[in-house]
């Protein structure tokens, strides 16, 4: 007999999974679902790379359980755009050059995109400190401020 429990998790269209109770979000995601945007980095909370949305706030897929996010609307980069038509804050990532390996950069896009949707006109201090979960081995901060500066109005 296989273990686990059948949950229901809502990805852009509903998916019946059987999983273990432990199994994470983020495995879910990746392993069982083939979306791979969501990086496994830290699996710990503290670098922001398994950033996903989940009824449109972000949080980190590897300290929730697949099971805690039963019916909940997931939003991950690869159901962020519609089509091929880049998001606003994809689109201005591209502009300001807010990427530089990518690594990090789908879960900078959906907080980003997160952060902009509570604070439409955020001031650096507002950047700092609301991007401050998010992190780049590259360094491209500027490059993330430039983004939220961009959009600030238009979300």
């Amino acid at each position: 007999l296989r273990r686990g429990q059948t949950v229901q998790l809502r990805v852009g269209q509903s998916r019946q999974l059987r999983v273990e109770p432990r199994v994470t979000l983020l495995d879910a995601l990746r392993n069982r679902l083939d979306l791979t945007g969501t990086k496994k980095v830290c699996d710990r909370g503290t670098c922001g790379a398994c950033t996903v949305l989940l009824d449109g706030a972000p949080v980190y897929s590897c300290c929730l359980l697949a099971v805690e996010a039963e019916g909940r609307e997931i939003t991950t980069i690869e159901g962020l755009s519609a089509g091929d038509q880049p998001t606003d804050v994809q689109a201005a990532c591209v502009k300001n050059d807010a990427q530089q390996c990518g690594f990090c950069t789908p879960g900078f896009v959906l907080a980003c995109t997160a952060f902009l949707k509570k604070h439409p006109n955020p001031t650096r201090d507002d950047v700092r400190l609301g991007m401050g979960g998010n992190l780049c081995r590259c360094g491209t901060y500027s490059g993330i401020a430039e983004v939220l500066e961009d959009l600030k109005g238009r979300q």
